[in-house]
């Protein structure tokens, strides 16, 4: 083997690793919702998006559709970076102003309630893709009422429990706070702000507390008794079954439906957050009479150009911009173009050189 032809196999081999690397460095979405208590997607999730059971989660399958409920793990903001109040506006907390979870946002006084009571509480969140991040969960005021739309105004201005990177066990990041005293039918409002990308996550998790019922209408006290035989008030809504976390099999058959990428992190070990990705496959070799046209000058032209973006464009420990994505992939495809460009020619010119000195 001739020296050039070496040289133009290392070149070759040595693009290789950064067209890898374009196909693998998407920008990563983490994915997930509260489950204790359970957040208004998760108990519509786990009723069934096709026959959900309770009268709410019906109404919000009518508002918004099934495939709202099959992507019950992605009631996202992609660049939030803390942002929340300022992008999301009044009456759409729950859906993040996201159109497609509109039905969440339905102000009703019959979705499926977890009774909760003040004092210590064990919270979970479900986490499809994890990452790390903050939590942060708000309750909302003294008269908060279900039938008018979710506003801002209606949660207490600071959170009653924090976490930063809690324990990830059995596939839920696992924490304690301190619900505070409230009574009847509230909410807990939970933003999950990732530290490693502007990704955030929220969702609505309504409560009942005084040991009344799950559902129903008014405050979510208890339903008054009535006489045997008396059929309930017009106003009156039947109470609303009581809330579940979807199961594990519920999740896993319904990611077969869900449009939420995961960008290859849902590949990760959902009980641990390790990577279990296979390696990526190796590129295709290119056909040398595809190439063959494509000389040495090709390759000069297509050198790696420095991002102007800066910082904008930098990925993250585990996710980045679609921008800086593109860049890779797009610089790494002509790269690797141009060197079995360079190879094909150095190769042709080598068996041209053999020929002439018979």
């Amino acid at each position: 083997m001739t020296a050039r032809r070496k040289a133009a196999g290392i070149v070759a081999l040595g693009f290789a690793p950064f067209a890898l690397a374009g196909l693998t460095a998407t920008p990563a979405l983490a994915h997930g919702s509260l489950t204790d208590p359970v957040s208004r997607v998760s108990a519509c999730f786990a009723e069934g998006p096709e026959s959900p059971v309770s009268a709410a989660c019906k109404a919000a399958v009518a508002a918004g559709g099934t495939q709202a409920l099959y992507d019950w793990n992605g009631v996202n903001i992609a660049n939030a970076a803390g942002k929340h109040r300022e992008l999301i506006p009044d009456g759409k907390l729950c859906s993040a102003a996201n159109d497609k979870f509109k039905g969440l946002d339905l102000p009703r006084a019959d979705w499926p309630a977890s009774p909760v009571k003040a004092g210590k509480h064990t919270f979970k969140f479900r986490a499809t893709a994890p990452h790390k991040g903050s939590f942060e969960l708000y309750l909302t005021k003294p008269g908060y009422d279900p039938t008018k739309p979710l506003a801002w105004s209606d949660l207490e201005a600071k959170p009653f429990a924090e976490a930063t990177d809690p324990a990830l066990v059995d596939g839920s990041y696992v924490f304690d706070g301190t619900v505070p005293n409230a009574a009847g039918r509230q909410l807990i409002y939970t933003v999950w702000q990732r530290s490693d990308s502007p990704e955030a996550f929220y969702a609505c998790s309504d409560v009942v507390f005084g040991g009344g019922s799950a559902g129903g209408a008014g405050g979510g006290d208890a339903q008054e008794e009535k006489p045997a035989g008396e059929a309930p008030k017009p106003q009156e809504s039947a109470p609303a079954p009581a809330p579940s976390a979807p199961s594990e099999d519920a999740i896993t058959e319904g990611a077969e439906k869900s449009s939420v990428e995961h960008n290859g992190h849902g590949d990760d070990d959902a009980r641990t957050g390790a990577k279990i990705n296979a390696a990526a496959p190796a590129a295709p070799a290119a056909e040398p009479e595809a190439e063959a046209d494509a000389d040495a000058a090709a390759a000069e032209g297509n050198a790696p150009q420095t991002n102007a973006a800066g910082q904008e464009d930098a990925l993250a420990e585990t996710g980045g911009s679609s921008a800086s994505t593109y860049l890779a992939m797009g610089g790494a495809a002509a790269l690797a173009v141009g060197a079995a460009a360079l190879f094909s020619s150095q190769r042709r010119r080598a068996t041209a050189s053999g020929r002439h000195s018979r």
